[in-house]
């Protein structure tokens, strides 16, 4: 089956999950998706979500993307169920239907991500914190036997991360976001000892790691549902660095203009091992990924404030 936003019910009610009782009365999209096709589908007895992976990034079909990735995303969450706090924070997996890429979960309700701190509509409460702390230190203190190396995954990561955005002729332009923005770009573009530092740390994020990671702790990965905060889409996790996803969670803070202590509150409770030179790194080149490549923020930001945070990432990668 080949899922799309608009697919007819009766193609929807082919796939062998319903019960016999059963009839579905809608499909709609569950909201806004980046790598995936992810629809809500009402019945008469519940509400589900369903997601299929396509070979391509769903919100850029020109970039190809590993089909696989939904098979990582059922190992991730089977390794979770073994922890009730990591459960508590995720969705319940209904059926995973390997050959049709296709995995079905609980559906968390028409809750909202996080995305709105980039916007300025709110700042993180006591509650949230406190909760992505538990979650974090939930999973990375895990000890996976075994999980899928994700390397094709990591591997368009990488380009997206590590490689493209300090590109001097990478096609994009960023003027295009924000006029002036090109011509910022190239400080940090044509910067050599900064991008050979940027190299080295993309060299050690292909390698394996022995933490259990979600590959992409941002906001948009988090919803707020009437259960509480949940975390979702961890199509890339891996392997690699605890310090990957706490500078991931950290840029974005900053992109969010959230306040500082809201990062010492999370250092002082994240009780694990940590390498502050390799966290401030992650999240240098998080920052400025998300500020001059293409996977651009709806920030609500001025040209000397996004400067500014230029600035801080360079500083984070090369002291």
């Amino acid at each position: 089956m080949n899922l799309e936003e608009n697919t007819r019910l009766e193609e929807i009610s082919t796939i062998p999950f319903w019960k016999a009782d059963e009839r579905i009365l809608k499909s709609e999209s569950a909201g806004e998706s980046n790598m995936n096709v992810v629809v809500r589908v009402t019945t008469n007895l519940r509400s589900v979500i369903i997601k299929q992976s396509k070979p391509y990034v769903n919100k850029f079909p020109q970039i190809p993307a590993p089909i696989e990735r939904i098979d990582v995303e059922h190992e991730f969450f089977k390794a979770i169920g073994k922890s009730s706090t990591l459960r508590n924070y995720s969705p319940q997996v209904l059926k995973f239907i390997p050959e049709q890429h296709l995995l079905i979960t609980e559906d968390l309700g028409k809750g909202s991500d996080f995305a709105g701190i980039y916007r300025g509509d709110f700042k993180l409460g006591k509650t949230d914190v406190n909760d992505l702390c538990d979650y974090l230190i939930a999973l990375h203190g895990l000890e996976p036997k075994a999980f899928p190396d994700n390397t094709l995954m990591k591997k368009l990561n990488h380009e997206h991360i590590f490689s493209f955005p300090f590109q001097v002729e990478n096609g994009f332009d960023l003027d295009s976001i924000q006029y002036g923005l090109q011509d910022l770009s190239l400080k940090y573009k044509t910067n050599i000892p900064l991008k050979r530092k940027i190299e080295e740390l993309g060299k050690r994020y292909l390698k394996q790691g022995e933490t259990l990671l979600h590959g992409d702790f941002y906001p948009e990965s988090w919803l707020k549902t009437g259960a509480g905060l949940k975390v979702i889409d961890p199509e890339f996790a891996f392997l690699g660095d605890p310090e990957f996803d706490l500078g991931v969670l950290f840029a974005h803070l900053d992109l969010g203009q959230q306040p500082e202590e809201v990062k010492t509150k999370i250092l002082q409770t994240y009780a694990l091992p940590l390498s502050p030179e390799l966290l401030n790194q992650y999240q240098g080149v998080e920052l400025l990924r998300r500020l001059i490549g293409i996977a651009q923020l709806p920030l609500n930001m001025t040209l000397p404030q996004k400067e500014r945070l230029l600035e801080k990432a360079e500083q984070l990668i090369l002291s």
